[in-house]
């Protein structure tokens, strides 16, 4: 059996990766699907008796897709498809499994399941929790490789956790854990396969909106579909003129200024505590927050409401004295249906608030107002560097695909919703937004390989 294959720089690259983890692609049309599929075939081939799981979020994605190519491209002399189990088997015991993981419970599935290689298409639709729960899932001991390969555009769910693990990196380097990561970036342009069989798809890509543009054609992972804030900016170069960023260097808050604490509740998902201020134009300061996570994205610290009552109090005694801070939370904290609510519990340990207005529409846009630039590239909103979670998380939020002018909740959002109760006491009209401008790069490397399958 003899199958030759073409395969461009990029892809190559890919198949000859030997780190732990490893991500591909980084824009659209980069050939990240076919990278996929040929580099499962020749691991398949290679290794006798080799187990690999291909993953979608959903299972009718992975059937237009991935299926579909593997379907035209494996040769059926060497394996053959099994339709119930959507598997492909091979003649010298090679399996390679297409599964999915629309819910996060859905990894359960696989708990008592051993890989080699496990291979994730779009990797940012995937939450950190799944990629870390199926990590477990590679084991065994044969000599076979045992790695992640994985392929994504920027955006989704997993956007923010992704770009943390990978983006940023030359070359192969070691995280913390021991592991191996590589990012190989690849766009249109490296793609010469597609851009002979259809020269305008870049024309395209180029009509789209400049932040849809900068990710699928570019590759930015600053900026990506689906991305609900875009304009958030954090650049040092606007670090002490306070131009053209939101991000700014801490500074002690004049005792005149208005002062506002705003609050979202969680358990097992983070809560969030945010001290505002307001000066005397109406701008808007995020000075300090508390801010209930384990490190882990979207993980809460489990903290009881009286811990969470009494650590807010031990700050403002410590950091606020004689100061009046007015308390704003999300309504359902006086919600008495479970017993006593709450806003009670934190009332018993001194701490108060009254009910923000969560109409989520209209908070959403107070904040879009407020990222907003003047003609002199001054925002009414500022946040503090030292409050990392809101800068990390914020830029993260997606749109709700079922509810398109409305925010992903199964997002990092509680920093979010807590601003938006600030905000929807505090609301500004909306002005002239300033366009900050950026630096696109164009990849030019094309060259091409032949890969020779095994026989």
């Amino acid at each position: 059996m003899e199958l030759t294959l073409t395969v461009t720089k990029k892809q190559k690259s890919f198949l000859d990766a030997t780190a732990d983890e490893v991500l591909y692609g980084g824009a659209a049309g980069g050939g990240k699907s076919f990278g996929q599929v040929v580099d499962a075939l020749l691991y398949a081939l290679k290794y006798p008796g080799i187990r690999q799981l291909i993953l979608r979020r959903t299972f009718p994605e992975l059937k237009r897709s991935l299926i579909l190519t593997s379907l035209s491209l494996f040769p059926k002399s060497c394996c053959r498809y099994q339709t119930a189990n959507h598997r492909f088997v091979f003649l010298n015991g090679s399996e390679i499994e297409f599964g999915y993981c629309d819910s996060e419970n859905d990894v359960t599935q696989y708990q008592s399941a051993e890989y080699d290689v496990i291979r994730f298409d779009e990797l940012t639709h995937f939450t950190e929790f799944q990629y870390r729960y199926l990590l477990s899932r590679i084991r065994g001991v044969n000599g076979h490789p045992k790695q992640v390969k994985s392929t994504s555009n920027p955006g989704g769910v997993g956007h923010q956790w992704v770009k943390e693990r990978f983006i940023g990196h030359e070359g192969v380097w070691t995280a913390e854990d021991g592991r191996g990561r590589v990012f190989i970036p690849a766009t249109v342009r490296d793609n010469r396969f597609l851009m002979e069989a259809d020269p305008t798809y870049i024309k395209r890509l180029e009509q789209l909106p400049d932040q849809e543009k900068r990710a699928l054609l570019y590759g930015d992972w600053d900026l990506f579909e689906g991305q609900a804030f875009a304009e958030f900016r954090n650049l040092r170069e606007g670090y002490e003129n306070r131009i053209g960023t939101h991000v700014i260097a801490p500074f002690a808050i004049p005792p005149h200024w208005r002062r506002f604490r705003s609050f979202d509740f969680g358990y097992a998902k983070p809560f969030a505590v945010q001290w505002w201020a307001i000066d005397e134009d109406g701008r808007a300061y995020l000075y300090r927050q508390l801010y209930g996570s384990t490190g882990k994205p979207n993980e809460g610290l489990r903290w009881t409401v009286q811990q969470i009552g009494r650590e807010i109090a031990t700050i403002e005694a410590r950091y606020e004295a004689g100061q009046s801070i007015t308390g704003i939370a999300d309504p359902s904290i006086w919600d008495t249906s479970r017993g006593e609510s709450v806003a009670e519990m934190l009332e018993k340990v001194g701490v108060y608030f009254e009910p923000g207005d969560n109409a989520r529409l209209a908070g959403k846009m107070q904040l879009h107002y407020r990222l907003q630039f003047d003609e002199s590239g001054f925002p009414m909103l500022y946040v503090f560097e030292t409050c990392r979670d809101f800068i990390r998380t914020l830029p993260a939020l997606i749109y709700d695909k079922h509810r398109p002018e409305d925010i992903d909740t199964n997002g990092e959002d509680h920093d979010y919703d807590a601003c938006r109760y600030f905000l929807m006491a505090n609301p500004i009209a909306a002005k002239r937004p300033k366009p900050c401008g950026h630096f696109e790069t164009d990849p030019l490397d094309r060259k091409v390989w032949v890969i020779d399958l095994p026989k």
